[in-house]
């Protein structure tokens, strides 16, 4: 029997691919750098760092700056308010079938969790989102200090959420090999494609994995809950 659904947040309950989009190469284009894998290369080098706390967004914009050779302050901030206001756009578009599967989940008494590897800026968008309120436990790797697929977070989600890992469905695009750690935890591993004809290369987060169960409308995770109920 299902008792919670675990979500990832990003091409699972909102998408980054709605509005304004604000990838490396858009911040490679606001620098003036002609050569995008410069600032790509580095930008990615401390993403474990920005994930995990260690770097807000503002902290690591200026390190990777510094070391390529352009930090200004102003460039700091031009790059950080339009991350922001790409942010912005997806949080204001939130799909109704979001909220309508969240609704549906809460009346059925289902615990609901969220499981995210965020950036400083993303984590003080969700916090403010009208998402929030519905997770009865929310696990955002910026203030855990550790990011999927490590099992820690997984356990900690089981733990925090009172049920065993055999009750917990999780849903999630699939990036950062989050699904294999929800298998790994014991939990009932759940892919959703209903944004992936949305995204483009380089930025593709994860491919349709064949070896997992997928779901390609917000509601037919309820049919697949009933699955598991008996």
């Amino acid at each position: 029997m299902i008792k919670a659904v675990i979500f990832d947040m990003f091409e699972t309950l909102v998408t980054l691919f709605v509005g304004r989009t604000y990838f490396s190469e858009h911040i490679a284009k606001d620098l003036g750098l002609d050569d995008t894998e410069q600032f790509r290369k580095e930008w990615h080098v401390i993403e474990n760092d920005r994930t995990t706390g260690k770097y807000t967004i503002e902290e690591g914009l200026t390190l990777v700056f510094k070391k390529i050779g352009i930090y200004t302050p102003e460039k700091v901030q031009t790059v950080v308010n339009n991350r922001l206001a790409a942010l912005k756009d997806t949080f204001d578009a939130i799909p109704k079938e979001t909220f309508e599967l969240l609704d549906a989940l809460k009346a059925r008494g289902i615990k609901i969790g969220l499981m995210t590897n965020t950036f400083s800026d993303e984590r003080d968008l969700i916090r403010k989102s009208k998402l929030y309120p519905y997770f009865d436990v929310p696990l955002i790797s910026f203030e855990q200090g550790i990011c999927k697929p490590a099992s820690q977070m997984y356990r900690k989600m089981i733990e925090q959420l009172g049920v065993k890992p055999e009750e917990c469905l999780y849903v999630g695009d699939g990036g950062s090999k989050e699904l294999y750690g929800a298998r790994d935890a014991g939990m009932h591993p759940l892919q959703c494609t209903w944004f992936h004809a949305l995204a483009y290369e380089p930025h593709i987060p994860c491919p349709v994995l064949d070896e997992f169960d997928h779901v390609q409308k917000q509601m037919d995770v309820l049919k697949v809950i009933e699955k598991y109920q008996f």
